[in-house]
């Protein structure tokens, strides 16, 4: 597949070729990372430029958008997102509905109501999640690249099953206007891509003050891609406590990559931090809390496919339980739990004070170092069905979710495969605001390990 940056030299006729051969790809190569490839669909499309695949989550004008959930199927978007609209400022355009996990509730698009996605590299492996359906489009050549978004690790656990990168920018850099909130604390949209410079470039496209987004960022913004430096030298710390919870596969490559690091001139600093428990827990109470807050909304009357009708009570009862899968209703009530009252002090209020512990440690580590390096999931991608509860589904999040909770900046990149020959990521993990320093390092990991 071509790349983002040799897409963005291609003329007009070109492009429309390239659309043409896509459209075609897409429908030989049935992976499900679209929602149209599931539904036998064509491919949805808007504008004219350079095709970007686009997550079920996020708003494009006169699709329908239903965060792969049965209770919204048949909306159709009145408006495009900010991003979107970034997008074909810069000459790029939506180009098919990326499958997810329902409401963005999961990590191996499993919860689709439209079925699996299957992961390029082996049919038999999850894509990871909940951007699932962007990483593999991208991974198994039928994307040039992706937008997905990013809740606790969102776009670098896909990326880093399927084998491609996948990029979260500091919280507030990206627009969240016109994109279903999850959590909306934690949630940031990103890009999925080929390769280092691929995803600098499309981060430069989306990124930017909103002010339509209340939560966007008002901060001086320079774009990173034309300052890219993959030679200047960092001093990258490593979490020891984290990598002891890895897999050796994961351990191995990891060890590998530190090595490739020094040998190209950067210092490697040690660092513990707070238990991977404790930094679950915070997550998970948080991220519930915002969900069961914001997905009130789909109740059948402002929106949602109406179901019931025995008077409102039964109407909201039926709504729910007929328009929303079983991970989501999961999530929903324990998120009411913790807010509720004689509960909202014992679980929201601590879970809240834990997450500023995190900050702190992060920001402990960065007087220090300039990166951090961690494995971004336990072992690579699992086989359907492995995750037999939801908590080891949880438990696949543990070294991605303190970086939402802290609201920095992270991407993950493929540096080795296991034995099996599925691909091991790695993230580093920059200062808040500092993407031009994690696009370096990445670009410098990069070349060390290919």
């Amino acid at each position: 597949m071509i790349t983002l940056k040799e897409a963005l030299s291609l003329g007009s006729e070109e492009i429309k070729k390239l659309r043409e051969d896509l459209a075609s790809k897409i429908k030989e190569n049935n992976i499900g990372a679209y929602v149209e490839q599931l539904t036998s669909q064509d491919i949805n499309e808007s504008g004219s430029g350079i095709p970007i695949a686009i997550k079920d989550n996020i708003n494009v004008k006169d699709w329908e958008i239903t965060c792969s959930s049965n209770i919204l199927k048949g909306y159709k978007s009145p408006y495009n997102a900010t991003v979107i609209n970034n997008l074909e400022k810069a000459g790029l355009s939506a180009f098919g509905r990326a499958n997810m996990d329902e409401f963005a509730m999961g990590s191996s698009t499993e919860s689709s109501c439209y079925g699996k996605t299957l992961n390029p590299v082996d049919n038999t492996k999850v894509p990871g999640g909940s951007s699932g359906g962007s990483a593999a489009a991208v991974a198994g050549g039928i994307a040039i690249a992706a937008l997905g978004t990013d809740t606790g690790g969102s776009i670098r656990q896909p990326a880093a099953y399927c084998g491609c990168v996948g990029m979260k920018p500091t919280y507030g850099r990206v627009s969240r206007y016109g994109i279903t909130a999850y959590s909306s604390s934690l949630d940031q949209c990103g890009p999925i891509t080929q390769n280092v410079e691929d995803a600098a470039i499309l981060y430069d496209i989306i990124s930017g003050n909103d002010p339509l987004d209340s939560t966007s960022a008002n901060v001086e913004y320079e774009a990173v891609t034309p300052k890219l430096d993959s030679n200047k030298k960092l001093t990258i710390a490593v979490i020891d406590n984290f990598v002891e919870q890895a897999s050796p596969a994961i351990k191995a490559a990891f060890k590998k990559s530190v090595k490739a690091l020094e040998e190209a001139g950067h210092t490697i600093v040690h660092k513990n931090m707070l238990d991977t428990d404790k930094i679950l827990s915070s997550y998970y109470i948080v991220a519930t809390a915002e969900a069961s807050a914001n997905l009130s909304r789909f109740d059948g009357v402002r929106y949602g496919n109406r179901k019931g009708e025995g008077g409102l009570k039964d109407m909201y009862v039926q709504t729910k339980s007929q328009g929303f899968g079983d991970e989501v209703q999961k999530r929903i009530m324990l998120g009411s739990f913790v807010l509720s009252s004689g509960y909202y002090d014992a679980y929201y209020i601590k879970a809240q004070k834990v997450r500023h512990l995190i900050k702190d440690e992060y920001e402990a580590i960065f007087n220090e170092a300039d990166l951090i390096l961690s494995p971004v999931a336990p072992t690579t991608a699992p086989e359907f069905g492995s995750f037999k509860t939801s908590l080891e589904m949880y438990l696949s999040d543990i070294y991605t979710i303190s970086v939402n909770l802290a609201g920095l900046p992270a991407i993950s990149l493929p540096v080795d495969k296991d034995e099996e020959g599925m691909p091991v990521g790695l993230q580093l993990i920059g200062k808040a605001y500092d993407e031009q320093t994690l696009f370096d390092g990445a670009l410098s990991l990069e070349k060390a390990v290919n």
